[in-house]
């Protein structure tokens, strides 16, 4: 079976995202996206907007691999808004994350789509309220956006990230002990998983509940989302690791725009050579 890879929209979050950008990521070989749902970056309120996307699509021949749920309202000038939260103590607001999430799904109604991308609360470095991430409201924000997703055949996906809620061990013990529903798995986030402990652990750890992937390097101390091999995770093993635990998805590319987004994208066409060289020896 050919390894597939698609390009998240990351790299274009400070930006509206237009059919150029979509062409750009074709260009350089890649199959699919994921779409970063930010409303300044996509407003996916707006019908017109998701036409458009469709329409871009199938212009690039590109599939959408899945949606990033909502993580903040806006990206402005390289400023995060306020963060959405589905773990947060705080009704109103953890609510209010939910509705953004549902809105991001309506997508799904116009364009096919396999998976929600879920953080589930914030990532610690991003909040000093320990009410931000809740055990207990994030397993009701699932329970609700299970509901949601499951009329589209959306599954959801729950990105390792840095926080106590979303290591690999929380999530494999929220899904086999806590949840116990079909159509939710985990995200492997390679770049986090190597900032917030031992990468080759958090991958077998997650055995049987991988469904998809984000791809990016760091230098170990900040969440640089830098092209594979410009940092310190060690790819050969990374990917063994997650060969042995049988995962056959995509590997999706979530990079920063560290120069030019094409110049990215070019390294990024070197990086996949060399995974399909590991990955298919």
């Amino acid at each position: 079976m050919p390894v597939r890879f698609g390009i998240s929209t990351h790299l274009y979050h400070d930006r509206q995202l237009t059919c150029d950008h979509l062409a750009e990521i074709a260009a350089y070989g890649f199959e699919s996206i994921e779409l970063f749902a930010t409303r300044s970056h996509f407003d996916y309120h707006d019908e017109t907007v998701i036409s458009s996307l469709k329409r871009w699509l199938e212009d690039t021949k590109l599939t959408l691999h899945g949606i990033h749920a909502p993580v903040a309202e806006s990206f402005l000038d390289g400023v995060w808004s306020a963060s959405l939260s589905n773990a947060t103590t705080d009704s109103i607001r953890r609510m209010h994350a939910i509705r953004e999430a549902e809105q991001a799904l309506q997508i799904a109604r116009l364009i096919h789509t396999h998976y929600l991308i879920v953080h589930l609360g914030t990532p610690t470095n991003q909040s000093s309220q320990e009410s931000d991430n809740c055990r207990k409201a994030a397993i009701q924000s699932l329970q609700e956006l299970h509901q949601l997703a499951s009329p589209f055949d959306v599954k959801i996906a729950l990105e390792v990230i840095p926080n106590g809620l979303s290591t690999a061990n929380s999530l494999v013990h929220m899904l086999e002990d806590e949840l116990r529903l079909p159509g939710i798995g985990i995200c492997m986030d390679f770049g986090h998983a190597f900032l917030t402990g031992d990468l080759i652990d958090e991958i077998e750890t997650a055995s049987g509940h991988v469904i998809t992937t984000h791809v990016h390097d760091n230098g170990g101390v900040r969440d640089d989302h830098l092209v594979p091999f410009d940092g310190l995770i060690d790819w050969s093993g990374a990917l063994t690791a997650i060969q042995k635990i049988g995962y056959e998805g995509a590997f999706v590319l979530e990079l920063e725009n560290t120069s030019t987004p094409s110049a990215v994208l070019e390294k990024a066409q070197r990086a996949r050579k060399r995974f399909e060289r590991i990955l298919v020896p």
